[in-house]
């Protein structure tokens, strides 16, 4: 496969992220271009910024709006059902919603299972990604909680926000063998989505290998992304962007 092949399959896994509240409507329609001229998957931000993502990305580009508190998950289940029935409301394609983390031998227990169900009613059908924060899990605590998350109807499990940690080898393996063996007792094709740290094309590649090692079908933006914004660059500057 050549290096513009290569750089073209993660282009299409990727999330470009912009998550400042303050972020400019300069700051807002740079990511929308980047988005729009490398057809990456979605652009994720604020629900207070729908208004002005929508009205500039292009078709085929997905909304993702992050809700119910980031990087810090609500400890609300109500909360959670009112943040994500809004941004639904503002026109969301995909919810973002992390799953907060308790230092607590009961995690996960039945507050998150409330959470999640709240989660999944609230976003009406559209794509739920559940941020699970694995930098702060056991690999009980992380298991546990995707499978908890894949029980409940989440269409992606994530591995964290970035805000607290990366992406580890070991968290991307995880995910991707609770997914797929979720797929072997339970109806839908559920996926995985890395974010965390991955900013050179190596890392990308090297995540993305180790998920496929797992379960070849988890492939393709409707069951693999990386949300991962200073990835973009490397990739253009060493593949697209020399074309």
């Amino acid at each position: 496969m050549s290096d513009s092949m290569k750089t073209r399959k993660i282009l299409d896994l990727l999330d470009l992220t912009l998550l400042r509240m303050d972020a400019s409507e300069s700051d807002l329609a740079k990511v929308c271009e980047q988005a729009n001229k490398h057809r990456t998957a979605a652009v994720c931000v604020f629900p207070r910024h729908a208004g002005f993502v929508r009205d500039h990305l292009e078709e085929g580009i997905s909304m993702a709006l992050v809700a119910g508190g980031f990087p810090r998950g609500s400890d609300s289940p109500a909360e959670i059902f009112d943040a994500v029935e809004d941004a639904v409301s503002k026109g969301a394609d995909e919810i973002d919603c992390v799953l907060e983390p308790r230092d607590d031998n009961s995690f996960p227990g039945e507050l998150e299972l409330a959470k999640l169900i709240a989660m999944r009613e609230a976003a009406q059908g559209r794509i739920l990604k559940v941020i699970l924060e694995a930098p702060l899990l056991g690999e009980r605590q992380l298991r546990a909680a995707t499978r908890m998350a894949l029980s409940t109807g989440a269409d992606f499990v994530k591995s964290c926000t970035g805000q607290r940690g990366g992406c580890s080898d070991e968290t991307a393996t995880i995910l991707a063998e609770e997914v797929s063996r979720h797929c072997l007792s339970f109806e839908g094709e559920p996926g995985v989505k890395m974010s965390g740290g991955i900013s050179k094309r190596r890392d990308a590649e090297r995540l993305i290998a180790l998920v496929n090692e797992e379960d070849g079908s988890i492939s393709g933006s409707g069951r693999l992304r990386i949300g991962a914004s200073s990835l973009l660059a490397d990739l253009v500057d060493g593949g697209l962007g020399r074309n």
